[in-house]
């Protein structure tokens, strides 16, 4: 991210400058809009495909006499409308953290432009990371997909979702599309871009794969692993800011990233190479959503493959770049030591040579006569 200058100027309406310093008042007044539009009875059927979930399903559940109805939900086209209604809150909150969180401790520490930039965006994605991580965990407790694995695969294909697992997948839908238009509004620089391009379509790729071919129990499962370990890093990265010497959380970063991947690997390789191609439910039925055939399988565990190989490519590109940094500041400091030390001698051989009035020492005189 780039830094935003506050200018006292008023740029003309509708400028470049005006809409990346307003966009968060205006991308408000649109939700409004859409909020608004509940309040009337013309609109509101417009409006509720917006902000509420939608394709809810009624199943009854008998405990002993009672009937229970719960509610579940499955996916569909109407859930874009939904997804870019909290692309639009996720750009407003965007600006609340930015504007009354990070912008004040910016002013605080006078990071450089570097370091500036770098805060700004482990500020951003460490409150997003820590929220999703404990709003995902809570879904894995609550529907009991860690205490028993094998409903990652079993029962699939999983087209029905409870309301906290849709509206999951929804907000991390918007979230990384908000990511998009942030990149103008942040003025992020251009050699910044295209890295930061191919992490947001990475997720967006992954979430609404899993999503669209319902594998949403596995989808979820790696979300709240890979968001912990993302979320260790940023918080390492604003912790070095602060202190420098404080790179501990860089090393068990290091250790939880590696048990990560091979984790991530693991559960894939598990839920889709055996359970999936074990399961009696084979074949393709797009109605039905049923995916369980060879080259979607073949195709899944391939992009997740690839994509935790391009992570461990990047990771260790990272540490060698670090270990590499850290040499030339030891070697640095070496050859800083036996100079300054040099110096000191220099000038106290000066001392005992001249005294302070500029006239030879008593000794100097003894050694010139003789």
């Amino acid at each position: 991210m780039g830094i935003r200058k506050k200018t006292n100027k008023n740029p003309p309406v509708l400028s470049h400058e005006f809409v990346i310093q307003n966009h968060a008042d205006i991308v408000s007044c649109v939700a409004m809009v859409f909020l608004l539009g509940l309040m009337f009875e013309v609109t509101s059927k417009f409006a509720v495909f917006f902000i509420t979930v939608q394709y809810n399903v009624t199943i009854s559940t008998h405990e002993g006499l009672e009937e229970t109805p719960i509610s579940h939900f499955h996916h569909g086209i109407k859930d874009l409308a939904t997804i870019f209604f909290y692309m639009l809150v996720a750009i407003i909150m965007h600006a609340i953290i930015q504007e009354y969180v990070l912008d004040k401790i910016n002013r605080k520490k006078h990071f450089s432009k570097t370091k500036h930039s770098k805060f700004n965006e482990s500020g951003q994605l460490s409150a997003f990371y820590l929220f999703s991580f404990g709003w995902g965990t809570s879904i894995l407790l609550s529907e009991n997909f860690l205490s028993n694995p094998i409903t990652l695969w079993e029962g699939y294909p999983h087209t029905l979702m409870p309301f906290q697992m849709k509206f999951y997948f929804i907000c991390q839908m918007g979230y990384w599309l908000h990511a998009l238009p942030e990149l103008y509004f942040q003025k992020t620089k251009k050699e910044d871009i295209p890295r930061q391009l191919v992490y947001i379509f990475l997720y967006l790729v992954h979430i609404a794969g899993a999503y669209i071919l319902n594998l949403n129990r596995l989808g979820l499962v790696l979300l709240v692993l890979h968001y912990f370990v993302e979320l260790l890093f940023h918080i390492s990265r604003l912790v070095y800011f602060s202190n420098e010497n404080r790179q501990m959380g860089f090393t068990i970063w290091a250790i939880l990233f590696v048990l990560g991947r091979l984790l991530t690997l693991s559960l894939s390789v598990l839920t889709i190479g055996f359970g999936l191609a074990t399961a009696e439910n084979q074949g393709f039925d797009l109605a039905a959503g049923n995916f369980n055939i060879l080259f979607v399988r073949i195709t899944v565990l391939a992009a997740i493959c690839l994509t935790q190989a391009f992570m461990m490519w990047k990771f260790i590109n990272f540490q060698l770049r670090r270990w590499r940094e850290h040499a030339q500041a030891q070697t640095l400091k070496k050859k800083q030591v036996p100079s300054k030390s040099k110096s000191k001698k220099d000038k106290a051989n000066g001392v005992n040579g001249v005294n302070s009035h500029g006239a030879d020492s008593p000794r100097t005189r003894k050694e010139k006569s003789s």
